[in-house]
């Protein structure tokens, strides 16, 4: 009798992208060394890649390690783990040890634990939230916490030299990402979710984006694997678990069932799409400077909007933007002096950078 379902699937979905991470690591190896050896998976150093999970001790993350402890050594592929504390709950050191010891204990090495200090206005938004001061102002907090850890996995993955660091989320975080980029309104970017391969080299990889988070739950349950189930994650004061809780529910009430599935393949369509406008922007941005370098408005003009507000997008960041300051607001303003051009004054945007038109080109300069 085969495993269950649910745990066929999970280890299918971890087979899959290890064998990915297994020819990328081949290649790597024939294009760095004139000799690569017969057998591809081993490192330049004679070891096998090393693949960590990040795991918080929630059902998702705990299902995708237990699959990665199970298919990785028929590949021959070193399986480790990460859990990392960000101190924000009474006792989570504590925890952290707790997920360090079910994970060693179900094969995986290296683990570790790593504290991180996502800051003291985190801090105070999430007290606030628990005093029942917090409301609903406490988006800061989420995408604190989750800079911090994504610092911290590549800390991991670097000083351990790892092929690929695993992620747990599952189809129903794709759908509430797409969501929450519509209340933004959002790009197409935004809209696709989050990637299956994503981070420098392709280090995160997410297999579970085709799986809903009720499969990963079932594999754990059957399997006798104990899980956390993070508070956060029912806290309102948090806008995805309100989104989850109370959002989603509602969607699905009013519009039926297959709500989730249809999100996540929005997103799918929508990176196919921003994909596409992206290297369309990459090709057309040497096209649209003149001879000195410099933007030429004329040229600019000539382009589809959604074409050149990447170009100028691209254009800003290298100036010295910060990406993620840089909001769809911004590049509307900067695209005016192309489209709507009144004599207006300089743009000012984030990381001190200035856009302004002169002489029928656009100057987009630091400081």
């Amino acid at each position: 009798m085969g495993p269950h379902p649910a745990v066929a699937a999970i280890r299918l979905a971890v087979r899959r992208v290890l064998h990915e991470v297994l020819d990328d690591h081949a290649a790597l190896l024939t294009t760095t060394s004139p000799a690569p050896p017969a057998t591809p998976t081993p490192r330049a150093g004679g070891e096998p890649p090393l693949v960590l999970v990040a795991c918080s001790g929630g059902a998702d993350s705990m299902a995708l390690a237990s699959a990665l402890a199970f298919e990785a050594p028929k590949l021959s592929v070193r399986a480790g783990a990460v859990t990392v504390d960000h101190g924000l709950q009474d006792g989570s050191a504590l925890r952290a040890a707790e997920v360090v010891a079910r994970l060693t204990a179900i094969g995986l090495d290296p683990v570790e634990a790593v504290a991180v200090d996502v800051g003291r206005e985190t801090r105070v938004a999430h007290s606030a939230s628990i005093r029942g001061g917090g409301g609903r102002r406490v988006g800061g907090p989420e995408a604190a916490a989750r800079d911090a850890r994504y610092a911290a996995l590549d800390a991991v993955a670097e000083r351990h030299g790892a092929a690929a660091v695993l992620l747990g989320h599952t189809r129903d975080d794709q759908a509430e990402t797409v969501l929450l980029g519509l209340a933004r309104g959002s790009g197409t970017r935004s809209l696709s979710g989050m990637a299956a391969v994503s981070g420098t080299a392709g280090r995160y990889r997410r297999p579970f984006l085709q799986l809903d988070r009720q499969t990963a739950r079932k594999a754990c349950l059957v399997q006798s694997i104990p899980v956390w189930d993070d508070p956060h994650n029912t806290d309102p004061a948090y806008t995805r678990s309100r989104l989850r809780h109370e959002g989603l529910p509602a969607l699905e009430k009013a519009l039926g069932k297959g709500l989730v599935q249809a999100l996540a393949r929005t997103a799918q369509l929508s990176r196919d799409d921003a994909d596409a406008l992206d290297a369309w922007a990459a090709d057309a941005e040497g096209a649209v400077r003149d001879d000195t370098g410099q933007l030429a408005c004329a040229r600019l003009h000539a382009l589809p909007r959604a074409v050149r507000r990447r170009v100028l997008r691209r254009a800003v960041i290298a100036a010295g933007a910060p990406a993620g300051s840089l909001f769809a607001r911004h590049i509307e303003e900067v695209d005016r002096l192309i489209t709507g051009w009144r004599g207006q004054g300089a743009i000012n945007l984030p990381g001190r950078v200035e856009a302004r038109r002169q002489g029928g080109r656009l100057v987009i300069r630091q400081g």
